[in-house]
């Protein structure tokens, strides 16, 4: 039983294949077309996701588009489905559907309440579900614009940044302020009064369109004239104040449970994950790895799987490698053609080798490895990597390689082996979606990637997960007495994380890293 996914039509657009209930591929049209945020029937995507599955357009038995489909969604667009998938089901599901599906099948849990919660979806932003078994339910919906991620992302604008792209900037800011206005926060989205958010509009402006669209209400109350502009450390206490106003609000939506599964746009920030893995409130925090709109490909077919077809058999994800592998002709072929210098290593042992021998020496790599990772993190495939005892790797890293704000941290990979002795983790950092601590005798080796003196963003990694990459940490730990890396996504200049070879080298040769790792082929500069 063959079912393809489709999620993502206004933007970052994506597509996921199903085999008997398990997901065998998935992949986002941004990261094969190098458009980023790329919307609409996700082409590429669908074609390199059948490939995987060794599969043709006629082979499939389902197809699940997840709404909102946008205004290409016609006749001509029905049309044209038909014509690709001739002899396939279409399913229709609705977004919130999609996000809920996401998060339970793909968690290893029998039974759990369910989270989902965005900007906006199919009128739903939000739902509160619980899941036992197969079964999938929503019991409390949110409707737009009652939602705090639309209070997230007024912030971000307010303060600089691109709503709907750069919330995430806005998280990591957070962490340097203080809330001192998290009960302006709490009243605008009207938390003094109800469980559920519902959002005071006095505080919005609509013929402000910039800067959040604030009303003159909120500037009051702020303490600030509307044409002013705002100091950093304002900008700071913002960011801190809206962000604890907005894990508040999730908080009490989320209830108490023996365990919760998150997806939405807003369970991307691992800031707010981590508050609810410490609240007490829940045993284990599953979280969509692939919480955005791209992860309801994902979220399509599970639930036409279980929902439409009443299929009771679960598949919990295995691990989010599901995007194409390139070998040594397909590497090879690009090398040649750019006419390029390089070393081909025979064996996994002298790949690594090479590779420890290099970060020994304080060089940054990029590691380009096996299939490519769905979603937005970097879990060792396609990584940029630097050694913790490297004293440059955080001006080398965030300055000259990723050109982005010092707030913003790189994440630490540690075995799973090893993980108790340097850090306090929970199961969501084996997908870099929360922070953990790290213990005290060990801050001063990461001091350079802690986040705010103590936490970090932790990567745990399993040789079941990634035999290559644990490999590589655990060689590092033997030859430097230190089985960590710095770990950060192998994108440039907010592009896409690569996925081919073409784009890895154009990546490398635009940055300041000084060697690249691709499949078996040595590049240096």
């Amino acid at each position: 039983m063959l079912l393809l996914g489709i999620g993502g039509w206004l933007h970052d657009g994506a597509a996921a294949v199903m085999c008997d209930g398990a997901i065998v591929a998935a992949i986002e049209e941004e990261k094969l077309s190098r458009e980023a945020h790329r919307g609409g029937l996700p082409t590429r995507a669908i074609h390199a996701c059948l490939d995987l599955a060794e599969a043709t357009t006629a082979e499939v038995d389902c197809v699940a588009l997840v709404r909102p489909l946008g205004r290409g969604a016609d006749n001509t667009f029905q049309i044209r489905l038909r014509s690709l998938f001739p002899n396939a089901r279409i399913v229709v599901t609705d977004h919130h559907d999609a996000h809920a599906a996401s998060a339970y099948y793909a968690s290893p849990f029998d039974e759990a309440r369910v989270l989902t919660l965005d900007r906006q979806g199919d009128m739903r932003c939000g739902a509160v579900w619980h899941g036992r078994g197969a079964n999938l339910e929503s019991e409390e919906d949110l409707y737009a614009p009652d939602s705090p991620a639309v209070v997230y992302s007024r912030v971000t604008e307010l303060l600089g940044f691109r709503a709907g792209r750069e919330e995430h900037k806005v998280q990591w800011l957070a962490l340097s302020g203080e809330p001192r206005y998290s009960e302006l926060f709490a009243a605008m989205m009207g938390s003094r009064a109800s469980r559920l958010p519902t959002l005071d509009h006095s505080y919005f402006d609509p013929a402000r369109p910039t800067q959040g669209a604030f009303s003159d209400k909120f500037y009051r109350e702020l303490g600030l004239e509307p044409s002013a502009s705002i100091s950093g450390a304002m900008q700071r206490d913002l960011a801190a104040s809206m962000h604890q106003a907005v894990t508040d609000a999730v908080l009490r939506l989320a209830g108490d449970a023996s365990h919760l599964c998150l997806a939405g746009g807003i369970a991307m920030n691992a800031l707010l994950v981590e508050a609810l893995e410490c609240s007490g409130k829940f045993g284990e925090v599953f979280v969509q790895p692939a919480a955005g709109n791209a992860g309801t490909a994902v979220g399509g077919v599970f639930h036409a799987w279980h929902r439409v077809l009443k299929r009771s058999e679960r598949v919990p994800m295995r691990d989010l490698f599901l995007g194409p592998r390139y070998g040594k002709e397909d590497i090879s072929q690009v090398l040649e053609n750019c006419k390029l210098n390089f070393r081909f290593l025979l064996t996994d042992a002298e790949l690594i080798g090479s590779a420890v021998e290099r970060l020994a020496d304080d060089q940054i790599l990029a590691w380009f490895q096996g299939r490519t990772e769905f979603g937005p993190r970097a879990l060792g495939n396609r990584s940029i990597l630097a050694s913790p005892l490297n004293p440059y790797s955080t001006e080398n890293l965030n300055v000259y390689i990723k050109r982005r704000e010092n707030f913003r941290k790189f994440a630490a990979s540690v075995p799973e082996e090893a993980v108790d002795e340097y850090f306090e983790s929970t199961p969501a950092s084996r997908y870099l979606a929360t922070v953990s601590r790290v213990k005290p005798a060990h801050r001063k080796t990461f001091e350079s990637a802690l986040l705010d003196g103590e936490r970090i963003r932790l990567h745990v990694v399993r040789r079941a997960d990634n035999r290559l990459y644990w490999d590589l940490l655990n060689e590092a730990g033997r030859v430097s007495g230190l089985p960590v890396l710095y770990n950060t996504s192998f994108n440039l200049f907010g592009e896409p994380l690569v996925s081919d070879p073409r784009s890895a080298v154009r990546s490398f040769y635009a940055s300041g890293i000084d060697a690249l790792f691709v499949g078996n082929f040595l590049l240096e500069k």
